[in-house]
């Protein structure tokens, strides 16, 4: 019987195959006892595991960063690859082995049980990602001491290809699958999580937060993955699927029209020139930087040179990479934004124990918390600056004395520089994003202290409604289309323009194009997003009439319900 199921669309595009069904490992789990003297063998059997399971997730990572050069994906890597030597987790799963003698299957599910369940004590929205990497650590070690890790799709003799079916998905299972995956859908998951960056990184369509929809299907049934509109269609009839063929005919001759924009000017009807940057997270982007001829960085997240290792980077590490990124912009600005380290990223043998780090010691507030390691990046920053157009953006702004602090220890790497006669740009922009409700309405102190702004989309709405984007028991809440956000937004781009000082967009919503019109309409002239959405805004602007559109947006503002917003904008945009 054919159905549709509604959830959340987190990868654009259509696909079309046959149910593969991923199955729950943890679930098929039995409990027993080892013999005293099998212990020895069983604690051998659990550490040969853990190191097949490493070495099987750094093969993955090079797969990724491979194919697929996109950071995000190796770093969830490296974080269920740092979970394997956790010593709450994999230490504490052998010491019930020894002292219980459980089976090592028991232990490690026993264990992982145990450190879910503080995270669900703490309730931080930030640690709830980390429960999920914890539990798919626990997965893929279990499924290698069963000795099946679980069988991966065939390629299908009907041309079809094929869509995985699960509760959840690690980027490590993503990556594992061939390349004829049609589409992913899962029960759990928002706009951030892992399989949704994952399927955007890959040109994947899914659909998540589908609730039980494993739990619906038989194996092999055909499916219509919308990651568009996030329906999943179950067994369609063929008058179905032949609209959907038509469909994704159509959206592939669209991408393929989108390349010959690579080299026209983003300009609207009315003669306005839009800049158009791309966020990157390090050298292994920028190819995809110079593909779609973004016109500079506009954020580039320098914090993945401190995640996921062992050792602070020193001076001249973080230096050669800036310079190397500098480099492979060409003359093009780069906006870095100082090490945006706390919440969900913290580095490793970090001893903080925060109640709630999304609201603690994060991105500012922890360099100024650290000087001497802030310093050393500031520092790094600036001889950079020689090699090209750097710009220094400081993250999560909230009070004017975060301004003054940091800009006397960049006159103080300023200071240090001079005094070594080493070359950097005197004049090197500094800028603030406005990510907290309090930034956008007090911006003046900013203003008056800053060179350019960038509005971080992601966490102003985040923090503006309380929901975390992340959790999907609530992610139908995160609206970008709140009149509240929107008010916070239009407010920062006016100010900004009263002052004369370039502001952009850097959040999810610079890089959707159901926003676009509506931000152009708002005065925003400067995008920055994934490169990949490029060329697909480009075109939105390309079609855009700014005095309609301007017009239009004075009356879509005074709107306070966000249905009728959301009628508004549709009508913007159609």
């Amino acid at each position: 019987m054919s159905f549709a199921v509604h959830g959340l669309p987190v990868s654009q595009g259509i696909a079309i195959g046959h149910a593969h069904l991923v199955s729950h490992a943890l679930l098929e789990v039995n409990h027993y006892k080892i013999a005293p003297r099998h212990l020895e063998a069983e604690l051998e059997r659990f550490d040969n595991a853990v190191a097949s399971v490493d070495g099987e997730l750094l093969g993955l990572k090079t797969v990724a960063t491979t194919a697929q050069p996109h950071s995000e994906v190796g770093a969830f890597i490296d974080l269920q690859r740092m979970m394997l030597e956790d010593p709450v987790l994999i230490e504490a799963a052998r010491n019930k082995i020894k002292e219980h003698h459980y089976n090592a299957e028991w232990a490690l599910v026993q264990q992982m049980e145990s450190v879910v369940e503080q995270f669900r004590q703490i309730e931080d929205p930030y640690l709830r990602e980390r429960k999920a990497d914890v539990v798919q650590v626990v997965e893929r070690l279990v499924k290698t001491l069963l000795g099946d890790p679980g069988p991966l799709p065939q390629r299908r003799k009907d041309g079809l290809g094929t869509v995985i079916v699960a509760h959840d998905l690690s980027p490590a299972d993503t990556i594992g699958f061939k390349d004829h995956i049609a589409g992913f859908i899962t029960d759990v998951g928002g706009p951030t999580s892992h399989t949704a960056i994952v399927a955007r990184n890959l040109g994947i369509p899914a659909v998540v937060g589908l609730r039980h929809i494993r739990d619906l299907l038989r194996a092999n049934e055909l499916i219509i993955v919308d990651g568009t509109r996030g329906i999943a269609i179950i067994d369609p009839d063929e008058s179905v699927v032949e609209e959907y063929q038509l469909r994704r005919a159509a959206l592939e001759l669209e991408r393929s029209k989108l390349k010959r924009l690579r080299d026209t000017p983003a300009t609207t009807l009315d003669g306005e020139v839009i800049q158009l940057l791309a966020n990157v997270s390090g050298p292994q982007d920028m190819a995809q930087v110079k593909e779609t001829n973004a016109d500079g960085v506009g954020l580039l997240r320098t914090e993945f040179l401190f995640i996921d290792r062992d050792t602070l980077p020193d001076e001249d590490e973080q230096y050669e990479t800036y310079r190397s990124i500098l480099k492979a912009a060409s003359g093009r600005p780069v906006s870095a934004r100082t090490f945006d380290i706390g919440a969900d990223k913290m580095l490793v043998g970090s001893t903080q124990d925060e109640p709630n780090p999304a609201l603690g010691l994060r991105a500012v507030r922890y360099s100024l918390a650290e000087p001497k390691m802030f310093l050393t990046q500031l520092r790094a920053l600036l001889r950079s600056s020689a090699h090209g157009k750097l710009r220094i953006m400081i993250p999560m702004l909230v009070h004017a004395d975060e301004i003054e602090q940091t800009l006397t220890l960049i006159e103080k790497a300023k200071e240090e520089l001079r005094e070594e006669k080493i070359k950097f740009d005197e004049k090197i922009p500094i800028g603030g994003m406005v990510e907290v409700p309090a930034a956008a309405l007090a911006l003046n102190m900013f203003i008056r202290r800053l060179g350019f702004l960038s509005i971080g989309t992601n966490d102003l709405i985040q923090y503006t409604l309380a929901v975390d984007r992340g959790n999907e028991a609530v992610v139908r809440l995160y609206d970008p289309l709140h009149p509240a956000v929107l008010k916070l937004i239009s407010g920062t781009i006016q100010a900004a323009q009263r002052a004369e000082i370039p502001v952009s967009v850097c959040g999810e919503m610079a890089g959707s194009s159901t926003y676009t019109l509506l931000l152009l309409g708002m005065g925003l002239r400067s995008f920055s997003m994934h490169p990949a959405r490029i060329l697909e805004i480009k075109q939105q602007i390309l079609r855009a009439d700014l005095a309609e559109i301007t017009s239009r947006m004075q009356r879509i503002l005074k709107l306070d319900e966000p249905a009728r917003i959301r009628e508004a904008v549709e009508k913007l945009a159609g």
